[in-house]
């Protein structure tokens, strides 16, 4: 039987603000801020991507117009939602979450944003033996668009407790954060439990009354800027100017067997199966961490 972690493995001292930096190194970044549990913000880590500056509100408008998403049972062509965005108010918001799987919907925009950024010694998702089936429950590369005055409708951390980078490609978003050490206020769902009962925007302490005891951090993600934090991190976003950002997974050794207990819990229902993700994913993790013994960091 796979028996279950304390949340100790994945909690962190409470940080009250959060660090932007510019001109780091792979090194440093390592050393100072993922290896340490701690969120940051490169200011500078994707510039290079091609797709800053041309990944914007008309380049999604013209090239995919007409792709559809459906949010609260109502469909939104790009087109269409691209109009709605621009003109956005917090008293008119266009819908939100807006967002698509790029490997999915637009595979060639990949080239786009790279280089990859490596959140610890090597990219982890995109190891040559780890097939994409084993990332079920979780989106490995998104996109979001979202205009003044939406904001992601449920406070939580994201799935299978991956690592994550959110970098703006287009306009700013606002992030509000708590660290790991807060779930005892988050009164998470009993059926879901990295999502939260509260609605931050709206908090019903008659319900809820620890939540008052939240210390969150608000910090703004800026065009061009990266955001970097790790799994079990509590946060919503809220925007307040046409945004599109991206979105990815990341996995290293810090967080390995948490999300390898997530994917046997994703494929419970079929026993063989959710055993020899386990099994092979707890191999897998071994292979990883001696292969990583020998990759330099520069």
């Amino acid at each position: 039987m796979i028996q279950e972690k304390t949340r100790s493995e994945y909690a962190t001292r409470t940080i009250t603000t959060i660090d932007k930096r510019d001109h780091i190194s792979h090194k440093e970044l390592i050393r100072e801020y993922i290896e340490p549990g701690i969120p940051v913000i490169v200011k500078d880590i994707a510039s290079n991507w091609e797709g800053m500056g041309k990944l914007t509100p008309e380049f999604f408008k013209t090239h995919y117009g007409h792709i559809v998403k459906k949010i609260n049972g109502v469909e939104y062509e790009m087109s269409t939602f691209v109009d709605l965005m621009m003109k956005a108010t917090p008293e008119h918001p266009a819908p939100y979450p807006y967002n698509f799987n790029i490997e999915d919907y637009f595979p060639e925009l990949m080239k786009y944003i790279h280089p990859q950024i490596a959140y610890g010694k090597y990219d982890r998702i995109n190891h040559p033996l780890l097939p994409r089936f084993m990332m079920k429950g979780t989106e490995i590369y998104e996109i979001f668009l979202g205009g003044n005055g939406s904001f992601f409708p449920h406070l939580h951390f994201d799935a299978l407790f991956c690592h994550t980078q959110i970098t703006q490609l287009y306009g700013s978003k606002e992030f509000i954060m708590f660290s790991p050490d807060q779930t005892i206020y988050m009164y998470p769902k009993e059926d879901n439990h990295k999502i939260s009962q509260v609605d931050y925007f709206n908090p019903d302490y008659d319900r809820f009354p620890l939540f008052r005891e939240v210390r969150p951090v608000t910090i703004t993600v800026e065009e061009g800027e990266t955001l970097f934090f790790p799994s079990g991190w509590w946060h919503t976003t809220r925007i307040h100017e046409p945004c599109i950002s991206f979105g990815r997974a990341q996995l290293n050794g810090s967080n390995w067997n948490l999300y390898i207990k997530d994917e046997y819990r994703a494929w419970k229902k079929y026993p063989f199966v959710a055993i020899s993700v386990y099994l092979y994913g707890k191999l897998l993790g071994q292979i990883m961490n001696l292969q990583e013994k020998f990759i330099p960091v520069h």
